[in-house]
């Protein structure tokens, strides 16, 4: 009996109690143990594909290489891991991938390499990028467009973070500082969707913040209905997504930061995904539910500008309601013997190139660029998600314009995307329930991309019924993660597959 039918019989409420007792005994840590090299020493062909094809340093070289050796040896990396993402073969990852935009980001890189916003009086230039870059994105996302009469702060304000988690934990630590603050709250709570985004977690943990968990409806949309009886004195934050990793779908922000404002708690929209998408695809005419500051009850949103947005790789804002709520966010101390010290984010040093590329990714699109590049996206993304549907044995989860989720009552989903894999397919796997998604972005608008994604699935759904006890992959990995109860062992999996990266 392997691992996952010996705990898979195990009831799941006990399994906090047990789970640490149990791997204590030794012949049951082992076979744990066993099968936790197993299951790593299968993904070695992924995760360290270069072992013996290019020098390894687990230490610092006697003498150090030349430039020209080094330079060719990240070319030859560089042409092995584009040709997969260029021809639109990963899910998300690369949001927009032509060659002008990447080598005019590289050019703005490189002329802003050595600034650094934590030194504002060296490089005034990165506190203009990103002043400019949040106030784009706060007008962008319903800045002065609150509709009258509600008594809420009108002006929009944030700051730049290093990408959508960082956003998400500043804005959960503003909120338990406000709330502590303001309200006197020493045990804070933040109602969070189940498929809200990770990081979320992450806050909780971090920041010691409990979670509360709301439930979602058939749809996979937060179920605001259920809001209000979650609701304590501890409550400083309600959160939505716009739209949730996971199927792609908009909460029902309307909903839920109504009842934010009557009950004076804040309300966090994660647009990180959507939110340089969800505003264009409103404005040529699909539909998009409210999500964003022209709600009254919004009090923070998030959005990534390395997303959609078509910025450079680690920069995202975090906008907030009003100069006050963001003070929150800010670190300062005022009595270091290195003097005074502040900081707007977790960062100290900051690479300003990355702000300075994210500028010159905006200013350069302008409006009619992003409303371009949605319309092509949203286009191919309702082709994708036609095709998927005809396909006998897959069923779609949720209404989305980007992020298309599916399962198969029929067969066994991961090994479908381990297929897909072997086809070059990067697509994610998914659970609770078991499912996988493809997120369409700029670079899936290529001539043919649509097609050959759409045939190529039917290929490997072929394969899979006709080859169902093949084995391999990240099929194992993923179908225990969903079906065991024992949430101690999948973490450990999970961390095992981080040593696994990190192993030289």
């Amino acid at each position: 009996m392997g691992i996952k039918d010996f705990v898979g019989k195990l009831n799941k409420r006990i399994m906090p109690k047990v789970e640490k007792g149990l791997k204590a005994i030794p012949p049951i840590n082992r076979r744990i143990e066993a099968q936790y090299e197993e299951m790593m020493a299968g993904l070695d062909g992924s995760l360290k594909p270069y072992r013996g094809e290019f020098k390894t340093f687990a230490q610092l070289p006697e003498n150090g290489r030349s430039h020209e050796d080094i330079l060719a040896e990240m070319v030859a990396l560089k042409k092995l891991e584009q040709a997969r993402w260029q021809d639109g073969y990963v899910s998300g990852a690369v949001y927009h991938g032509e060659d002008e935009h990447i080598n005019f980001l590289n050019q703005v890189y490189t002329l802003h390499s050595q600034s650094n916003p934590l030194h504002a009086d060296v490089w005034p230039s990165t506190g203009k990028f990103e002043a400019e870059i949040v106030s784009m994105t706060a007008h962008m996302l319903g800045a002065g467009q609150t509709p009258p009469g509600y008594g809420v702060n009108e002006e929009i304000c944030g700051t730049m973070s290093s990408g959508g988690t960082e956003s998400i934990l500043l804005a959960m630590k503003t909120y338990r500082d406000w709330a502590r603050d303001k309200k006197g709250i020493k045990n804070p709570e933040m109602i969070v969707p189940v498929t809200a985004h990770a990081a979320f977690d992450k806050a909780a943990q971090y920041f010691n913040i409990k979670m509360v968990r709301l439930p979602v409806d058939h749809n996979f949309r937060a179920d605001w209905t259920a809001v209000q009886d979650l609701i304590t004195p501890n409550t400083v934050v309600i959160v939505g997504s716009a739209p949730g990793y996971p199927h792609g779908v908009v909460d029902p922000i309307e909903e839920m930061s109504t009842l934010a404002l009557k009950n004076g708690i804040g309300f966090h929209t994660d647009a990180c995904l959507g939110g340089f998408v969800l505003p264009w695809a409103k404005k040529l005419g699909y539909d998009v539910p409210p999500f964003d500051f022209r709600l009254p009850g919004v009090t923070s949103m998030s959005a990534d500008t390395h997303k959609y947005g078509y910025a450079a790789k680690g920069t995202s804002v975090v906008l907030y309601r009003g100069a006050e709520l963001r003070r929150y966010q800010y670190f300062t101390v005022t009595d270091w013997p290195g003097g005074l010290y502040f900081s707007p984010s977790f960062a100290g040093s900051r690479p300003g190139a990355l702000s300075a590329a994210c500028w010159a990714a905006m200013v350069s699109l302008g409006e009619e660029g992003y409303l371009d590049a949605t319309q092509k996206i949203v286009e191919t993304s309702l082709k994708i998600r036609e095709g998927i549907a005809q396909i006998p044995g897959l069923r779609m989860l949720g209404e989305s314009l980007i992020v298309h989720a599916f399962t198969s009552d029929e067969f066994d989903i991961y090994r479908v995307m381990d297929v897909m894999h072997q086809q070059h397919w990067g697509l994610n796997g998914l659970h609770h329930p078991t499912c996988i998604h493809f997120c369409v972005t700029h670079i899936h608008t290529q001539s043919g991309v649509a097609e050959r994604f759409v045939a190529d699935l039917a290929t490997a759904v072929q394969h899979v019924r006709t080859h169902p006890a093949e084995e391999g992959g990240l099929a194992p990995v993923y179908g225990l993660a969903a079906s065991i109860p024992m949430r101690g062992v999948v973490s450990d999996i999970l961390k095992r597959y981080i040593d696994k990266i990190y192993e030289v």
